[in-house]
């Protein structure tokens, strides 16, 4: 699978890329705990929210491309 056919694919990448960057920084801190949990449990919300709506939009592409095509 290509970013070029799934462009959302490649934001969704580079916004876990980010997310992951702070939780290596949290690591690195003093103040492990707490932050790094909630970084990673923040980090999966948005990424499945992200692939919730990446399919979403691809299903109702779908769907309309088929009532074009009949």
């Amino acid at each position: 699978m290509e970013n070029g056919n799934y462009p959302a694919l490649g934001y969704a990448r580079a916004l876990f890329g980010a997310h992951l960057a702070a939780l290596r920084a949290a690591r690195r801190d003093s103040d492990r705990g707490a932050s790094a949990v909630e970084l990673a449990v923040i980090t999966a919300i948005i990424l499945a929210v992200a692939l919730a709506l990446l399919l979403v939009i691809k299903n109702f592409v779908h769907t309309e491309s088929n009532k074009i095509h009949g």
